[in-house]
This record gives C-alpha cells, sequence and structure tokens, in this order.
C-alpha cells in the first residue's frame, strides 16, 4: 500500500501481516545488537504498527513510539496495552520536526526500514542529533543494498526498491554530514545491516 499522508517518506509503507515474524523472529536481538538496554529513554522513530517498539518498552526504561501515521500508531497502542506495558508515549507527527515532539534529550533514537525513503537524510539525522545526550546514539537498520529480487521472505521478493537501498558507507556519509560520529556498524540477518551513531 502506499500512503497519501503528506510529508511519508517513500517505500516506508508496512508490509503485509506475517512477514516482519518471518524476517526477524526475535526482535529483540535486534535491539540488542544496536545497543539499546536497561533504563534507557528511547525514541522509535517512524515506528510503525510497534514490531520494535514492543520489545523496546520491554527492555528500557521508556519508549515513545513517533510516527507520521496515527493509525499505525493505534496498532502499536493495541499491541503494548495487549501486553500490558505503560512505559510508553505515541507521537504522530513529522520525523523532521522532533524537537518539536518531544520534551526532553534521550539516551537512544532507533529506526528500522525508513532512512532509505527519506528525501533529505542529513537534516533528519541533524534532526536526531538535536534532541540526543551528549552521549547519546543514534542507530539506522537498513536494507542492504542487494537487489530486491534476492531479499526474499516466505518466498516473494521483499523490502524497498532496489534503487531506493543505501550501502553502509552512504549512510554514514549521510549521518556524518549531520554532524555525527559511526560508533559501530554490525549486521542484522538476513539482509540487514545497523549503523550506530553519536554526537561527534
Amino acid at each position: 500500500m502506499t500512503s497519501t499522508i503528506p510529508g511519508f517518506f517513500q517505500g516506508t509503507e508496512m508490509p503485509t501481516s506475517g512477514w516482519w515474524d518471518a524476517l526477524w523472529p526475535d526482535p529483540a536481538a535486534v535491539l540488542r545488537a544496536t545497543g539499546i538496554g536497561m533504563s534507557m529513554d528511547v525514541i522509535d522513530l517512524c515506528s510503525g504498527d510497534g514490531w520494535f517498539t514492543l520489545p523496546i518498552a520491554e527492555m528500557a526504561g521508556h519508549v515513545t513510539a513517533i510516527d507520521i501515521d496515527a493509525n499505525l500508531l493505534e496498532v502499536a497502542r493495541g499491541r503494548l496495552t495487549a501486553n500490558g506495558l505503560v512505559n510508553c508515549d505515541f507521537v504522530a507527527g513529522d520525523a523532521y520536526e522532533l524537537a518539536g515532539l518531544v520534551s526532553r534529550p534521550v539516551d537512544f533514537v532507533f529506526m528500522a526500514n525508513a532512512f532509505h525513503g527519506v528525501p533529505d537524510r542529513p537534516r533528519l539525522a541533524r534532526a536526531v542529533r538535536g534532541i540526543l545526550k551528549q552521549d547519546g546514539r543514534f542507530a539506522i537498520v537498513n536494507w542492504h543494498q542487494h537487489p530486491r529480487e534476492t531479499t526474499t521472505v516466505l518466498g516473494e521478493p521483499r523490502g524497498p526498491r532496489t534503487e531506493l537501498r543505501l550501502s553502509p558507507e552512504q549512510t554514514i556519509a549521510d549521518a556524518e554530514a549531520a554532524g555525527l560520529r559511526l560508533v559501530k556498524l554490525v549486521e542484522v540477518p538476513p539482509y540487514h545491516y545497523g549503523a550506530v551513531f553519536e554526537p561527534a
């Protein structure tokens, strides 16, 4: 499905139900690989239906789920409510306008499967840098720059169009242009990488 919401990043629509679980049956392992830990104040940026919001809430002290699609945020809210989790806020808004959406600096910003569709990636990275604590982290989980037909889940090609995919080097360059510095680059099997940054 293609969203008509103004400001919606291209190629970031939510997938059909079922294949997130096939791709990442243990989303908490993805989060641990990027460095999210206990007691952290975390933003799940472009959180969609909350696939990662739920395990972040289970791991961290507090999570703010931010997405431009209020309907997806309601799905995420239902997911957390069903699991008895109350340490989460849900904020509908434009990812570029982070400074106006959160009231305090945070320890960690997590963003999965959306950075490739951002029209002005350094601008977004600057927005994230502006709301990080001095020792905060920004983790970007991206599809590797493999042809879409080779990244199959449940027997079908999945993920953004091939031409939208970013190499780790492209992601790093966009973040560095915003005053961020690479901390680590991790593999997120089977088709992703995670680039973790701190304020330079």
